[in-house]
């Protein structure tokens, strides 16, 4: 099993004591997203879990606690994105991303921090030539600390297209797409990273540019040595080329507070959500109420791994 931490919300960011303790305690409790009184109960037993994918933008809160998890084998999906405060108000500034980047790396590995630049997005401001000069600075700045990028490009989702429009932002074209694509992947060549692309519907391999596997099977089995037995994830879009985890974070959860998040719906509503947030709760929000419905989630320890 893969843990994801997750695609959610900011884990690592804004619930570092909450998961460690989860992880001491051996076990995390899920609410379904399409159903509320509907709770899985997740074994984090370490024998039961291949490895841990953890989602961020800032991993600081959590650099001096990475000794509490020895007993996983776990990475990184970091997004490091050149943006201002319209459309990431509430992250620190880019310098101090950087320094992050760089501490997590040394405290890991590079091959266990990939660095995401994500999502590629238009406006006035930020515009292709924008994005080629910064994706080239970023690049640099973190060469040696990373081994491999991921880039996407926006997709403006019904429920984003307002916040959007409102922030002047829009979706590259095709033609725009392949430009960013082919001076991006040069940039990663010239600094030693392999690039690719998460849940593209366009063909960017004439760039050297193939489809991105996020939560990946290859990269864990790399960590652990041991070789990982797991079906691609059909839950996601069918762009996507992660295989199976289960994510144990809730939506309208994250506080970073960016203009194209596709997890919070509402800021009313997220604010009142982290509000119900307890470090000692084995939900990442609020606590089991009556009525709640709470299952094991089946998990087969060691088959996953092919010995």
């Amino acid at each position: 099993m893969i843990i994801s931490a997750s695609r959610r919300t900011d884990i690592p960011a804004l619930y570092s004591d909450w998961m460690l303790r989860r992880l001491q305690e051996r076990f995390v409790l899920v609410r379904n997203p399409m159903n509320s009184r509907q709770i899985s109960r997740v074994s984090l037993e370490p024998e039961l879990v291949d490895g841990i994918v953890f989602w961020t933008k800032n991993p600081e809160p959590m650099l001096d606690k990475l000794h509490r998890m020895k007993d996983y084998a776990y990475c990184f999906q970091f997004t490091l994105n050149p943006y201002g405060r319209d459309i990431e108000p509430k992250l620190p500034r880019k310098n101090a991303l950087v320094d992050a980047f760089k501490r997590l790396s040394d405290a890991t590995c590079p091959r266990n921090v990939v660095w995401r630049y994500d999502p590629v997005l238009l406006s006035a401001r930020y515009t292709v030539e924008y994005h080629i000069d910064r994706f080239h600075e970023l690049a640099g700045a973190l060469k040696g600390h990373t081994l491999k990028a991921t880039f996407s490009f926006i997709d403006v989702y019904k429920k984003l297209a307002e916040r959007l429009r409102a922030a002047g932002v829009r979706e590259p074209g095709v033609a725009e797409k392949h430009v960013v694509a082919g001076h991006f992947s040069k940039a990663a060549q010239e600094n030693g990273l392999v690039l690719d692309a998460c849940a593209e519907g366009i063909d960017l391999s004439i760039y050297g540019i193939a489809p991105a596997r996020c939560v990946d099977d290859g990269l864990i089995a790399r960590i652990t040595g041991r070789d990982l037995v797991v079906k691609k994830d059909k839950n996601q879009r069918r762009e996507c080329g992660c295989v199976q985890s289960v994510d144990i974070g809730a939506y309208d959860s994250c506080a970073h507070g960016c203009a194209y998040c596709y997890a919070n719906h509402d800021d009313g509503l997220v604010q009142k959500r982290i509000a119900t947030h307890e470090p000692l709760s084995p939900l990442l929000l609020g606590d089991k109420n009556a009525g709640d419905t709470v299952t094991e989630r089946r998990v087969a320890g060691g088959l996953h791994c092919a010995e």
